[in-house]
């Protein structure tokens, strides 16, 4: 195909894969269907950087694929993540200076969710099983076959290397310094192609419709099964799609009037940390640049036996755990624990006022 042909099948390709947040039955509102064209548009963003400005897998660089305006699956608020492309087949070399945030982990993945919406795990390295130096450096080897030190472990079909960064207080803890190469390729990038350039624009796509009926699926599960309330569902659901696997994961749909609230309270297991967010009916994370839409184990205020209330509200019940709805009046929300001894399900209750 010449360059014309490409652009219009990717022209065609895009305006089908819409088809996977249009043809739902969610009980929209008009705020949610806005929210729809700007979570398609969000997906598109990611997807060109996933496939086409960030490819290759011989001289990858982090970037973002979720953040504080490119959303994924309940994207967690305290978290800053950062991705990569690699190839299984290959060895890389991480280093950086570990910094001050709380939680430090490292994956690798193979990136599905163009075929049928997964991304599985194929390693998983922790900070705290690392070697750091006392200036605060590190080096992790990621390769198919075990090394020395701080190794990641690759699959053949690894795709996608995921460094996710938790904060518990984001005014005053430092993200890690990050970088990574390849040691196997010692000459310069090649120029684009046609073919490559076809290839991303076919792959962008089908990244969005995978991605979006994944998310809207489960949303669809959540509101006909978990309405205004948190459950334990099978976890290696969530782990397919590219979850934690040090996280216990805790979905539900809320939905309140204008005249009811949210009432969640729960006890508190010894735990590294945890915590809890709203989010619109596309799995968006609600605005936390502006409003308070998440808590946790740092920014809660506990109740006097220890418990934690938070408080969903559209306007400000006077608790200092209130989360905001910021409009809307639907949608899916999510409770974390993490490396939690118990899994403990919170207590969910709507109060009329």
């Amino acid at each position: 195909m010449d360059a014309r042909q490409i652009w219009q099948t990717f022209c065609r390709d895009l305006e089908a894969a819409g088809d996977a947040v249009f043809d739902t039955d969610l009980g929209l509102t008009e705020m949610d269907e806005a929210e729809s064209v700007r979570y398609l548009s969000r997906l598109l963003r990611i997807g060109l950087e996933m496939h086409l400005e960030n490819a290759d897998a011989n001289y990858p660089t982090f970037y973002q694929a979720s953040h504080e305006t490119a959303k994924i699956g309940a994207d967690n608020p305290d978290n800053h993540y950062q991705n990569a492309t690699i190839n299984g087949s290959q060895t890389y070399r991480i280093h950086g200076y570990r910094g001050t945030v709380p939680i430090l982990s490292f994956a690798t993945k193979a990136n599905r969710y163009a075929i049928d919406g997964s991304m599985a795990s194929t390693g998983e390295l922790d900070s705290g099983d690392m070697e750091i130096a006392s200036d605060g450096s590190f080096e992790i080897t990621v390769s198919r076959h075990q090394t020395r030190g701080n190794w990641l472990p690759l699959e053949e079909d690894s795709s996608i290397l995921i460094v996710r960064q938790t904060f518990f207080d984001r005014t005053d803890e430092i993200l890690a310094d990050v970088s990574i190469e390849s040691i196997d390729c010692s000459v310069p990038p090649v120029p684009i192609t046609l073919a490559r350039a076809s290839g991303a624009l076919q792959l962008t796509p089908a990244f969005i419709n995978g991605t979006a009926r994944t998310f809207v699926g489960w949303a669809h599960d959540f509101r006909n099964q978990n309405n205004n309330r948190l459950s334990t569902l099978d976890q290696s659901r969530f782990i397919r799609a590219g979850g934690d696997p040090t996280i216990h994961y805790l979905h539900g749909w809320w939905e309140l009037s204008g005249h009811q609230r949210l009432e969640i309270s729960s006890e508190i297991p010894a735990c590294e940390g945890w915590n809890f967010q709203l989010n619109n009916v596309w799995m968006e994370s609600l605005d936390y640049r502006h409003h308070q839409i998440h808590l946790n184990n740092k920014t809660a205020v506990p109740e006097s036996d220890g418990r934690v209330k938070i408080v969903v509200a559209h306007e400000d019940p006077g608790h200092p755990n209130w989360i905001r709805t910021t409009g809307h009046s639907s949608g899916t929300m999510l409770w974390r624990w993490t490396s939690a001894q118990t899994h403990p399900v919170p207590e969910v209750e709507v109060v009329t006022l």
